[in-house]
């Protein structure tokens, strides 16, 4: 199936709820995008668990190597990882008690997206959630 994302309604009313953001392949590195996009984010008062097996802390906040090693309900899991990871944090994803899975602008895999789609799951692709904050603040 074509992938159909929420509406911008639909997706503002989603970030107006959520409150823990966990971000696959956020880097420690300030002049990368997954760095500065949850950097918003934090400051906008959402709480960010980074998920990278290669870093230690980001944001002031300690990371985690997996979604599997996060602690209590997850509200959006933001993925930063190139189109082809998509099925695999996906299937992670479906593991864990989370509620939307938004992988970033530029970012879109329609295996992964009829997968969780099959689940029930909400399934947003090819956006910036920054960008969708401030459309929808």
């Amino acid at each position: 199936m074509a992938i159909v994302n929420p509406s911008r309604d639909e997706i503002g009313a989603i970030l107006k709820k959520a409150k823990r953001i966990a971000v696959v392949g956020l880097s420690d590195n300030p002049e990368r995008t997954s760095y500065m996009v949850s950097k918003a984010m934090q400051v906008n008062g959402y709480e960010i668990i980074p998920v990278n097996p290669a870093v230690n802390e980001v944001l002031g906040v300690k990371a985690v190597p997996s979604l599997k090693d996060i602690e209590g309900h997850v509200d959006i899991v933001n993925v930063f990882r190139r189109s082809e990871h998509l099925l695999e944090v996906a299937k992670e994803f479906a593991q864990i008690d989370a509620d939307i899975f938004w992988a970033q602008l530029g970012l879109e895999n329609e295996e992964a997206y009829n997968f969780l789609k099959e689940k029930g799951y909400t399934v947003i692709m090819d956006r910036c959630i920054k960008v969708e904050h401030a459309l929808t603040r």
